[in-house]
């Protein structure tokens, strides 16, 4: 069957089939507009854990979902689907977290040499196997860019859209970063990890194409990533959650901060959007929850904006664990719906 007889005979209003693809739709990869890629992988998280499940449990969510959206009503007939879950990078990450814990042992305290030993060969297998996985990840993006697809990336960590951050390099001359985030990220190979969960925006700062990042919702940073912030100068910019709540306690309104935070980014944007830039309220089981950060409708506001002024290449939804229930889920399964809405405006 066709996607024109599929958007025809498909009920948007009747209970989606857990059968079909993400959001209960009919269409395969081949036939969407926008092609979700998930990367189910967390090798270098030092907190909490649990994202490598995010896009099967986002997946699974998504059911729930009504696809009528007031700002995009015709989204679901453009064609969504998600690529498969790649098994085996699964549990590869499994193994080499496993490793990275060892890691991360023999740096906060007393140990042998024997155990020094093992860690150094860990990191040593950890680098280069995150490395393969950017590979893949900017291997698999290329593939349905060069389709013509519109490619969101469904993490996992942190450290996984590096991959389509090259791989959106190699097909614009120039484009900025909306970052949202509890945290800078700029911290350089954090605990020895070169492809670190806290290093993605000083590594994607490594591409020459990348005009600016304009980090959204930022509560905690280290020194360090303080000094790679004035280092750069113009090309990073900061919005504190602090900030933001300051002006407005003093006036100034959302749309006002809002069109200051899009008249800093340059005219095509990637979006890529930590979860835990949302208040944790919303994602409690995310790796690094911090105090603060946007409520829901302000993200999906400052989103539409975005939309509506720039255009969008490309994003990002990372750092979604789920718990015990499916609250994390719910809520990445409809800010994702919504990040596609603004993608395929």
């Amino acid at each position: 069957m066709s996607k024109t007889a599929k958007t025809k005979s498909f009920d948007p209003n009747s209970p989606a089939d857990p059968s079909a693809q993400i959001y209960g739709l009919p269409f395969t990869c081949e036939e969407a507009d926008i092609v979700l890629v998930p990367v189910p992988w967390e090798v270098t998280t030092s907190y909490g854990g649990g994202c490598s499940r995010g896009p099967q449990a986002i997946r699974e969510a998504s059911l729930q979902v009504d696809l009528f959206h007031p700002e995009f009503p015709g989204l679901w007939k453009r064609g969504i689907a998600m690529d498969e879950v790649p098994k085996a990078l699964k549990q590869q990450s499994a193994t080499l977290k496993k490793l990275a814990a060892l890691v991360i042992e023999t740096q906060t305290g007393e140990t042998s040499p024997k155990k020094l030993a093992k860690a150094a060969e860990a990191m040593v297998l950890i680098n280069e196997e995150c490395a393969v996985m950017n590979d893949w990840v900017e291997e698999r993006c290329a593939y349905w860019l060069k389709k013509g697809k519109r490619v969101g990336l469904v993490g996992g960590d942190h450290s996984t859209p590096l991959g389509l951050l090259r791989a959106q390099a190699k097909r614009h001359k120039k484009f900025g970063i909306l970052h949202i985030d509890a945290h800078l990220d700029l911290r350089i190979a954090y605990e020895g990890f070169l492809y670190s969960h806290a290093s993605i925006m000083h590594n994607a700062l490594a591409l020459p194409q990348l005009e600016r990042i304009v980090s959204v919702g930022i509560r905690d940073f280290c020194q360090q990533e303080n000094d790679v912030f004035l280092k750069q100068k113009d090309r990073v910019r900061v919005v504190r959650s602090a900030d933001i709540r300051a002006m407005q306690f003093e006036g100034a309104t959302w749309q006002q901060q809002c069109e200051a935070i899009i008249n800093a980014l340059p005219e095509k944007v990637h979006i890529s959007f930590d979860i835990d830039g949302l208040d944790p309220t919303l994602c409690p089981n995310t790796g690094t929850p911090v105090p603060g950060g946007l409520a829901f409708e302000e993200a999906t506001y400052l989103l539409s904006r975005l939309a509506a002024k720039r255009t969008i290449i490309g994003f990002d939804l990372v750092e979604v664990s789920p718990g015990k229930d499916e609250w994390d889920a719910n809520v990445g399964a409809r800010l994702l719906w919504h990040l596609c809405g603004v993608l395929g405006a």
